[in-house]
């Protein structure tokens, strides 16, 4: 008779897919950064990107702006989203949008109102802004509250990250400075050097966008054709 024992197989835990900090959360936050960003890739929120970069302080305020109400507006849409009826969805995404777009507003006048002035009429325009309806309508409709949360903070920070390229390159070459900050030396002034007026124009805002999206599609190949 056999006394060999035989050991059960080791069981391991299954790998939690709906982890706050999943693979596909992480996925989720950084894609928008780069593969699927939502001003050189999907193309949207070009209007204000040529609008606020002029300066680098009131780019950084609109992507946070942005952000803000990306993310917030994707988790309450996301919470409620069994309850809003079909026929009254846009409107309700809207409404939500509209509060946070107000309550955004008039943080910047109480508390930064110099930038709150520059940015004059497009922090309102947050609200129609395709990136905050286009992720309200792609993913918060159809997925979770946290990683429609999630997916609000990426595609912010996504836009942010051009605004905040496209300021600091305006704002070197247009004035010599970042933040106020004098980054030209005055003896390159001395020999000659102007700033260059065309980089104060929204067609600047173009055409470094441009060549980001060049810039970036050279990297990634699989961008290639995207739109």
């Amino acid at each position: 008779m056999s006394t060999e024992k035989t050991t059960a197989p080791e069981i391991k835990p299954a790998e939690k897919k709906d982890g706050l900090f999943s693979k596909e959360i992480r996925k989720t936050l950084k894609d928008p950064l780069d593969d699927i960003n939502p001003v050189t890739v999907q193309v949207l929120g070009i209007c204000s990107a040529l609008a606020v970069t002029v300066q680098v302080k009131p780019a950084i305020i609109m992507a946070l702006g942005v952000t803000i109400v990306t993310a917030f507006s994707n988790l309450i849409i996301s919470a409620i989203r069994n309850g809003i009826p079909g026929k009254i969805r846009m409107i309700v995404q809207l409404v939500v949008v509209a509060v946070l777009v107000t309550l955004v507003d008039q943080f910047l006048k109480a508390y930064v109102y110099d930038v709150s002035k520059k940015l004059s009429v497009f922090v309102g325009l947050i609200i129609t802004n395709c990136i905050v309806m286009g992720r309200l309508e792609a993913f918060a409709m159809q997925k979770k509250p946290w990683p429609s949360f999630v997916d609000g903070i990426g595609n912010g920070l996504g836009y942010g990250i051009i605004l905040v390229i496209v300021s600091v390159l305006r704002e070197i070459f247009g004035s010599g400075s970042v933040l106020g900050f004098k980054v030209i030396p005055q003896a390159l002034y001395d020999a000659g050097y102007v700033n260059n007026g065309m980089m104060m124009l929204p067609p600047a805002a173009l055409f470094i966008i441009g060549i980001i999206i060049w810039i970036q599609r050279a990297r990634n190949t699989k961008l290639i054709g995207a739109s």
